[in-house]
């Protein structure tokens, strides 16, 4: 007999709960036979006691299989089935050239994404920028976008990991969202449930990182790459810096503009493209596409050069609801800000250190992200030709161009960009994009 009170007693307790009883407990979850109290009570005993691997990875399938696991067998597939997911950044647009790209070599990529989380932008808030694009779609016109194109990059839907959905609403009001063990299960349950041959993870370390320490943001990479490998789906996770704006921009119509330049050979952001094509030279060898990171490299850097990932991205969007002409007209669709003006530097020397959080919160401010669930965005406003670490710059010189709807939040958002970007007489170091790479073996 299941009692729910019994497994949070054996969790709080330090007890090693199994795999029938976490089973059971997600089971009550999802119908909720399990109250609202049950699941904060345990939240707080894995909370206080940790879980050990195998309770983790009970944990995450369970949540998984809470819904529907999407099955590609009866598509057709000519390639492995993949995803890249990130914990969230500034300048972080790396999934809408990624998804693509992927796709460009042989891959099917069904990307589940997000919204955005405090001071991280939202891929799905990017894409909403796109007139018509369509992130909450059905199940069918998820596998007919993959079918079709290979890649669709869409929101989650009521049927996957509803475990997830209820779990992560009453941690998040009781005090238990910083579990590296349910952060684990949360990321990879929707993850998993896309039926996928192997996955990449991008784990932030920085300023402007999710995890407040380098030591955490590790022990959040391996905890993901095991549980998801012990999980049956083969996953590297990368450590990458966000002490810094990963891109020339951060917004969401501003960020599309970027990703959609970056795929037409545009304007690439030296730090942008190495993270993006780390990311998915991981994801190729993963999923057998490549022998070696090396012909990886290359047959990301192809698809690029004649222009396949960009007609991909384009042909998706269009199958979305976006229009047809998009990639070729960017410019003409994507929203423009009432006030476009630079904010300058007041002395003279390098940038020596920026708080990528404060850049982030500034985008908020500008109306570019939620103070509060639900609350509309304005996809017209953000940063543009924001300064890097290390640069030169001289008192007057642009260390951002901020994209405003009025004078008073222009002036808000200047204050914070100057308040984060630290200008000193010395060059600082510049720590790589990639830190470290994290493997499930």
């Amino acid at each position: 007999m299941f009692l729910p009170q019994e497994v949070i007693r054996q969790k709080r307790e330090g007890q090693v709960l199994s795999e029938q009883d976490i089973q059971a407990f997600i089971r009550g979850v999802t119908d909720e036979s399990v109250s609202e109290g049950q699941v904060g009570a345990l939240a707080m005993a894995i909370y206080f006691n940790g879980m050990t691997m195998p309770e983790r990875i009970a944990m995450t399938t369970a949540m998984r299989d809470s819904g529907t696991v999407l099955n590609w067998q009866s598509e057709g597939l000519h390639g492995p089935v993949v995803d890249k997911h990130s914990t969230g950044g500034v300048g972080d647009m790396v999934s809408l050239m990624l998804g693509p790209m992927l796709a460009a070599c042989g891959c099917y990529v069904p990307m589940i994404s997000g919204r955005g989380l405090g001071h991280t932008g939202g891929t799905l808030d990017k894409l909403d920028s796109i007139p018509g694009y369509q992130t909450s779609i059905s199940e069918e016109l998820l596998r007919t976008a993959v079918r079709e194109c290979g890649v669709a990059i869409v929101g989650q839907t009521s049927t996957l990991a509803p475990a997830d959905k209820r779990i992560y609403a009453i941690r998040d009001v009781t005090a238990t969202v910083e579990s590296i063990d349910m952060i684990t299960a949360s990321i990879l349950a929707k993850k998993l449930a896309e039926g996928l041959d192997a996955l990449v993870m991008d784990v932030k370390v920085g300023s402007g990182a999710f995890m407040p320490t380098y030591e955490k943001s590790r022990e959040l990479a391996e905890s993901i790459a095991a549980v998801a490998t012990g999980a049956g789906v083969k996953t590297t996770v990368l450590l990458t810096d966000m002490n810094q704006c990963l891109a020339n921009s951060a917004g969401n119509g501003v960020e599309v503009r970027e990703a959609v330049r970056f795929l037409k050979g545009e304007e690439q952001n030296p730090r942008l493209y190495e993270v993006t094509v780390a990311l998915g030279a991981d994801l190729l060898v993963s999923a057998s596409m490549a022998v070696d990171l090396d012909e990886a490299r290359r047959k990301l850097e192809a698809c690029l050069a004649d222009g396949r990932a960009a007609e991909i991205f384009g042909r998706m969007v269009h199958l979305l609801g976006g229009p047809a002409d998009f990639v070729e007209r960017y410019d003409f669709y994507l929203p423009k800000a009432d006030i476009i003006r630079p904010v300058t530097a007041e002395q003279t020397g390098f940038i020596g250190r920026i708080d990528t959080r404060t850049l982030g919160l500034s985008v908020v401010q500008l109306g570019g992200g939620r103070r509060a669930p639900g609350e509309a965005i304005d996809y017209s406003v953000g940063l543009t030709h924001v300064a890097g670490l290390g640069k030169t710059i001289a008192a007057g010189e642009p260390l951002a161009m901020i994209h405003a709807a009025s004078e008073a939040q222009w002036q808000q958002a200047a204050a914070m960009v100057v308040h984060a970007m630290e200008i000193t007489e010395q060059r600082p170091v510049v720590e790589p994009c990639v830190y470290e790479r994290v493997t499930g073996c």
